[in-house]
């Protein structure tokens, strides 16, 4: 390809509104523009890099045996009401209707579309198993789109499902996957962890996420010190090792609080670390009200709150809510004397003489003591884990690091087939539910996040197989005939070997050259100038090491093949 003839709009100035390294970079180079919140154009170079990742997806993807379909993107009310999930899946999910009135969604997944298909087409246990995929444009209505590609509201997703006839064959499809999803990010050169997963909107028994390891990343990843455990932080799970406080009991009393509201404050103010304060949280459990409490220097893990009621909603509770259920302004809710029931974190337990808030505006209650002033309705893992956090599965200690979510896996056992009565006949003649599993990687995230793990302050250093093109060709002087003949020749000989290359015909200072062929991450680049050139040599350039050599013209294109070859292992 030509550089004159292509469409790279590289900017120099950094988008006012981009916070991480590859929405800087993307839109930099020319991949992206903004459209509105969330929502992007993908320019050329964009596109290749997308259909790059796509590419290998599905190589890996018919590997594994999944056969590959594309279903609408829009999809009517009735198969989400029939799931249970039209009420459900919250303001994520961007309903619209038609001339007639009639209520459809813009589909962010295809569970209820994928189903109806497969109960309209297979009705015997010989058909079985089966697993089908598509990649394709998908909408969430996110609260806050950030980080460019990372948490856009439209994104290109590859979302399978399989259809197994018990739980043997479907975790033999789960490991099938599993395997398979392995294979994609090994072959896109990242560096990512496995990790168990909360299966959140899209339900199921159990699933993995794929984080891809990033300082910048978004999600944190919780692992083992001394064995392999890993899980995100949503579903890590914390030992009960905690002994009931055993020490004297001092009386309780009220204290005005004045300006003091949050942990951090009252801390301050009553010269107590955050440890020996109690938080309060009201929430909204599918329309119940209840409280949980947590250590003040604990965070709450709304994941384990939902799956602990077997939830379909969980939220904070609005300030009118608290107010209603607890008689307490937002802020200064404590566990004594409200008429809701009270659970605990596993923490709380071991806690003596702490401080909650006490129902009334600007005041706490201190030396208070759960069995003596309220009463727990259940103590249970109601918090985030935390680096120095006994590990579940061994004597380890939990480590974290950041990654970002780029696949998930999911059992969904028999949750939308029993509800939307997609049934085959087994072997007896007995009908049956399918037993289901769904597996997305998000492809334009993959994109963001290779970025995220590979650059530098110069711009983007791609992985050889995810490089939009693999050599950049430079010749410094577009007036002098040797040096536009040479180059000229290095690029026919290369793509004529079937290698993408990017010639830089431009009649531009090298200074802008090197500068875009550094800020788009191109692996190798080939430099042609008359210095080198009257010796009869090139400069071969190597982005991910910064590392160049001059080679003779005659045995470049072999030396450049050589070295892909290098990176390529």
């Amino acid at each position: 390809m030509r550089y004159s003839k292509y469409f790279i709009p590289t900017l120099r100035e950094v988008p006012a509104d981009a916070e991480v390294v590859s929405h800087k970079l993307m839109a930099r180079a020319g991949m992206i523009k903004k459209l509105a919140s969330g929502i992007y154009s993908y320019l050329p170079l964009g596109v290749v890099m997308i259909k790059k990742v796509e590419e290998i997806v599905r190589q890996c993807m018919n590997e594994a045996g999944a056969i590959e379909l594309v279903m609408p993107s829009v999809q009517p009310a009735e198969l989400w009401q029939e799931s249970g999930r039209w009420d459900f899946y919250g303001k994520e999910l961007l309903r619209i209707k038609d001339r007639h009135n009639r209520d459809f969604c813009y589909g962010p997944t295809h569970e209820e579309v994928i189903t109806d298909i497969i109960r309209s087409y297979i009705s015997s246990y010989k058909a079985l198993p089966i697993n089908l995929y598509q990649i394709q444009t998908k909408f969430r209505d996110e609260v806050r789109p950030r980080f460019g590609l990372m948490r856009g509201r439209e994104f290109i997703m590859k979302d399978a499902y399989s259809f197994d006839v018990d739980d043997a064959g479907a975790n033999e499809s789960y490991k099938k996957m599993y395997d398979a999803y392995c294979k994609i990010f090994e072959r896109c050169g990242l560096r990512y962890k496995v990790v168990e997963a909360d299966s959140g909107a899209i339900g199921g028994s159990y699933s993995h996420e794929f984080m891809v390891l990033a300082d910048t990343g978004e999600d944190f990843v919780i692992s083992c010190d001394s064995c392999d455990y890993s899980a995100n932080v949503e579903k890590a799970p914390l030992k009960n090792e905690y002994k009931p406080f055993a020490g004297e009991m001092k009386p309780a009393e009220d204290i005005e609080t004045p300006g003091a509201k949050t942990v951090a404050e009252v801390a301050e103010f009553l010269k107590v670390p955050d440890a020996a304060i109690i938080k309060t949280m009201v929430l909204n459990v599918d329309d119940k009200i209840i409280a949980v409490c947590v250590r003040g220097d604990h965070e709450l893990n709304l994941a384990k709150v939902k799956n602990y009621f077997d939830a379909s909603i969980v939220d904070f509770a609005t300030p009118a809510e608290i107010f209603d259920h607890t008689g307490s302004p937002m802020g200064f809710c404590g566990p004594c004397d409200i008429k809701i029931p009270v659970y605990g974190d596993f923490a709380v337990t071991e806690m003596g003489n702490y401080c909650v808030g006490a129902n009334s505006k600007e005041t706490h209650k201190i030396n208070v003591n759960h069995g003596r002033d309220f009463q727990f309705e259940a103590v249970d893992d109601f918090r985030n884990a935390e680096a120095g956090d006994n590990c579940v599965a061994c004597d380890g200690k939990y480590e974290i690091t950041k990654g970002i979510e780029v696949g998930h896996i999911f059992k969904l056992g028999t949750k939308y087939s029993s509800s939307m009565n997609a049934m085959f006949l087994d072997n007896n003649g007995k009908r049956n539910p399918f037993v289901m599993g769904c597996y997305g990687i998000g492809v334009t995230r993959v994109v963001s996040a290779a970025i995220e793990q590979n650059h530098d302050e110069k711009g983007i250093k791609w992985p050889v197989h995810l490089a939009p093109f693999k050599i950049c060709v430079l010749p410094l002087a577009m007036k002098d005939k040797d040096v536009v003949e040479t180059a000229e020749n290095i690029y026919k000989n290369l793509t004529d070997r079937g290698i993408e290359v990017l010639l830089d015909d431009r009649d531009e200072r090298a200074g802008v050259k090197f500068n875009d062929a550094e800020l788009i991450g191109i692996p190798l680049r080939v430099v042609v100038g008359k210095k080198t050139l009257a010796d009869g040599k090139v400069e071969i350039g190597v982005r991910s090491t910064g590392e160049s050599s001059e080679t003779a013209v005659d045995d470049c294109c072999e030396e450049i093949v050589r070295k892909l070859q290098e990176l390529s292992a």
